[in-house]
């Protein structure tokens, strides 16, 4: 049984950090924020009981900082760690650090999350486990020969990973040998840069997949639930844009069939705490474990609004040592939602990062409305940090009501001063593939909707234009007008002061 938790230090920043403090202020626990240079302003400083200055803006130097973070942790006295998603939410070692100073690590225990982490370790224990996986080589390969054989026999187009890769880094398609052996090596670079470690492993790409995950949630005393799937298949370079449950394609028999697939996926890890176990589906049906990630997920809100449960007050509990206080059998599926990461990125300009004051913000409301953010009016986009700047979720009785009141949603959400993803998911949104749930993880490329993006605001533009021209002529006459009576209007008071007549 773990001692019980009375104060939390959130070792993040931003809508993340925010979100947790709100569960914090419920369970009336204390929470600890920490902040960089960066983020002396930032709304989640203000809002938590307390807050600390950890280092300056560079990640490495603050939110990746595991000894300063674990320094606040020692001299606020916290029971616990949370540590949100990204920066050390999936390391192992600060885990483990926690661990060992006695502090609860709100999320899985360290051996879990190196057995997540490596994905190699995690695809053979699936194995075992009879979960299904993608096709590809049983371990780490370090010789680009080796890559070239395995390749032949899964068959091309393949996909060199790294080992200990997420989030879409790490990851080059091949067509063919002569593209494999021209990406080995920068992929090999790439992962080494990136995670510290040049291992890749060599996979089959499926084509027209669709990428569904399954929200996990695992409890000390061996009970494991599936809170029932997303879709996250609208996605670029293998980073999630949009998020949605349920599936389009999702039947009550199929999400029960890869449901207990991902319950038993957790069990064989021994998983704690959430956690959610992704999936590749192929235009035939069939279902491929690719990992599990062992972290409370972005799309989180998803799953919240059709379930109707609190996952950070869920992590919490767990972390307490309390059991889970449903059944499978208990929960019910309530409703269709989707999220929209509103990413500080231009679209039209290749998703540039867009960064700086944002002089004026207006948020969405409305039924079924939830928006997850750190902006303010006057505060800052950093450059140092993730693009993601906003979370827009919606909610309604069916998509289709959900769809509507995103769009709706997304036509009043102002951010001025910088350059955001809303213009491509106003497009989405309208486009209709998307409504008819026709999805795969290279929509926009099949579809063409950057480009189907680009000719709607010309469009919106030339109809802005037209609409102004004859506001524009009205006004050009009215100041002639103006002009010719002001003109004889001088030359009557001219007369009359020389005694003239009009």
């Amino acid at each position: 049984m773990s001692k019980q938790i009375s104060s939390i230090l959130i070792a993040n920043r931003g809508e993340i950090a925010l979100r947790i403090i709100r569960a914090c202020k419920e369970l009336e626990i204390k929470s600890v924020s920490v902040y960089s240079d960066e983020d002396k302003t930032s709304i989640h400083v203000k809002r938590a009981d307390e807050a600390y200055h950890i280092g300056p803006a560079a990640p490495a130097q603050s939110y990746l900082n595991m000894s300063r973070i674990m320094e606040v942790a020692t001299k606020a006295g916290v029971d616990a760690i949370h540590p949100g998603y990204g920066f050390l939410s999936e390391n192992e070692t600060f885990a483990e650090l926690c661990e060992k100073n006695n502090i609860i690590f709100i999320g899985p225990k360290s051996l879990a999350m190196e057995l997540t982490g490596d994905k190699m370790k995690c695809k053979r224990i699936m194995k075992q486990a009879e979960v299904p996986t993608v096709p590809g080589s049983e371990g780490v390969i370090d010789d680009v020969d080796k890559a070239v054989e395995i390749a032949n026999e899964a068959g091309y187009p393949v996909l060199l990973k790294s080992a200990y890769g997420g989030g879409g880094r790490g990851i080059r398609l091949a067509k063919d040998e002569k593209e494999l052996r021209q990406e080995f090596e920068m992929a090999s670079a790439e992962s080494k840069a990136a995670f510290g470690k040049a291992a890749l492993f060599v996979e089959k790409f499926l084509e027209k997949i669709r990428h569904i995950e399954f929200q996990l949630v695992r409890d000390s005393h061996g009970n494991t639930r599936h809170l029932f799937e997303r879709e996250c298949s609208i996605q670029r370079r293998h980073q999630k844009l949009i998020e949605m449950s349920p599936s389009p394609i999702m039947t009550a028999e199929k999400r029960n069939e890869i449901g207990e697939i991902a319950k038993r996926a957790a069990d064989a890890v021994d998983y704690l705490n959430a956690g959610t176990a992704e999936f590749l589906c192929d235009p035939q049906g069939n279902y491929y474990f690719i990992e599990i990630n062992s972290r409370l997920q972005v799309e989180h809100p998803v799953t919240e609004l059709v379930t109707g449960l609190d996952l950070v007050k869920l992590q919490i509990s767990i972390a307490n040592g309390e059991p889970i206080p449903f059944k499978q059998q208990d929960l019910t599926f309530n409703g269709a939602a989707m999220e929209c990461r509103i990413n500080a990125e231009d679209p039209f300009y290749d998703f540039a990062p867009s960064v700086g004051k944002v002089p004026y913000c207006n948020l969405p409301y409305g039924p079924g409305i939830r928006v997850d953010t750190y902006l303010y009016p006057g505060c800052t986009v950093s450059g140092f940090y993730d693009s993601l700047t906003a979370k827009l979720i919606s909610w309604g009785s069916s998509f289709d009501e959900s769809r509507r009141r995103m769009r709706n949603a997304l036509d009043e959400f102002i951010i001025e001063g910088i350059n955001t993803t809303i213009p491509l998911y106003k497009t989405i949104m309208n486009d209709e593939h998307f409504i008819k749930g026709d999805l795969s993880t290279d929509y926009l490329d099949r579809y063409s909707i950057i480009e189907k993006m680009r000719k709607e605001l010309k469009t919106r533009n030339s109809d802005r234009q037209k609409r102004l021209l004859p506001a524009v002529a009205s006004a050009i006459i009215q100041t002639e007008n103006v002009k010719r009576h002001s003109k004889r209007d001088h030359s009557v008071q001219n007369n009359w002061k020389f005694g003239g007549v009009a």
